[in-house]
C-alpha cells in the first residue's frame, strides 16, 4: 500500500529551484489544497509545468501571484492577467509551447523516449533555436522530452495502493505527467480499498505518496 501522508507533511517534499509539474486545465483537476500548501510553505524560485497559468486565485496562479515562479513552461496565460504583467515585465520567464507539443513533450519525458518531430510552429517564433529536421521532403520541429522533480495531481478516486481514477475534465494533464517526474503525490477526493482496474486511469507504480483532500 502507499503512504499516505498529511497536507503538513508536504514540507518535506518540496523545495526552492524545484521543478513541478501541475495536473489542471484552467484549474480543474488541479490539486488546490496543495497549491494553498504551497503558498503557505513559500518555496520560491519554481519551475512549474503546466497547462495554463490558472487565475490569479486560482490553480498556479496562486503561486505565480506570490512571486514563488521563475520560470513557467505553460500553453496559455490570457486567463491571468499577473502572469502576463510578470512575464512582460521581466519578472518571470515564460515559455510558452503549443498544447499538443507540450502533452507530448511530457508523455516523451515519462516514455524516455530522446524526442519527436512535429510540424506544429513551423515559420513562426516556437521554431526559433530549435532544430529542424527534414523527412520525405517535408520539414518538422524536433521537441524534446519534459521531465520534473515532481508531480502534484488531483485524483477523483484513490484506493490504498495508488491506482488512481480521473474524472471528466480532470482527466487532462494529470495522467501524463504522472509518468514524467521523479516523485508523485497526488490529492485524493476519495480514498476507496480498491478500485476496479477498469476503472484506473494511473496505475499504483507511479503513485509515490497520497493526501487526503478532507484530512
Amino acid at each position: 500500500m502507499k503512504e499516505i501522508i498529511k497536507l503538513s507533511e508536504l514540507k518535506n517534499h518540496v523545495f526552492d529551484g524545484m521543478s513541478i509539474m501541475v495536473g489542471g486545465f484552467m484549474a480543474v483537476g488541479t490539486p488546490e489544497k496543495i497549491m494553498d500548501e504551497l503558498v503557505r510553505l513559500n518555496v520560491k524560485d519554481l519551475t512549474i509545468i503546466c497547462n495554463d497559468a490558472g487565475f490569479v486565485d486560482l490553480g498556479v496562479g496562486k503561486l505565480i501571484a506570490n512571486s514563488q515562479v521563475k520560470t513557467l513552461i505553460a500553453s496559455h496565460i490570457g486567463l491571468n492577467p499577473e502572469a502576463g504583467r510578470l512575464m512582460s515585465e521581466g519578472l518571470m520567464e515564460c515559455i510558452l509551447v503549443p498544447q499538443g507539443t507540450l502533452a507530448e513533450q511530457i508523455r516523451a519525458g515519462g516514455a524516455g523516449l530522446g524526442g519527436f518531430l512535429t510540424p506544429t510552429g513551423l515559420g513562426t517564433i516556437v521554431e526559433k533555436g530549435k532544430k529542424i529536421v527534414t523527412v520525405d521532403s517535408k520539414d518538422f520541429i524536433l521537441e524534446l522530452p519534459i521531465r520534473a522533480d515532481l508531480a502534484l495531481l488531483y485524483g477523483t478516486t484513490v484506493d490504498k495502493y495508488g491506482n488512481t481514477n480521473f474524472t471528466k475534465t480532470t482527466r487532462n494533464f494529470n495522467p501524463v505527467m504522472a509518468t514524467a517526474t521523479d516523485k508523485v503525490i497526488v490529492l485524493a477526493r476519495e480514498i476507496v480499498e480498491r478500485i476496479d482496474p477498469d476503472n484506473v486511469d494511473t496505475p499504483h507504480v507511479f503513485i509515490d505518496y497520497i493526501i487526503k483532500e478532507e484530512e
